[in-house]
């Protein structure tokens, strides 16, 4: 009897968890990457009307 049925479906196995995991790592990667330009484009929005009360001299 031979081992290849065994040694295919061992690489067959690997070959498929590592498709899984790299697959929900590129999911996370950009749900992080769209929670990031939301949280900067606050900031952003938030120094922008900081610089304008500045130049206008008003008080938060």
């Amino acid at each position: 009897m031979t081992h290849l049925p065994y040694i295919v479906a061992s690489y067959g196995m690997t070959i498929g968890l590592a498709i899984i995991l790299g697959g929900g790592a590129a999911l996370r990667l950009r749900r992080a990457k769209a929670r990031l330009a939301t949280v900067e484009a606050k900031a952003r929005l938030a120094t922008v009307e900081a610089k304008a009360r500045q130049a206008t001299g008003r008080q938060a």
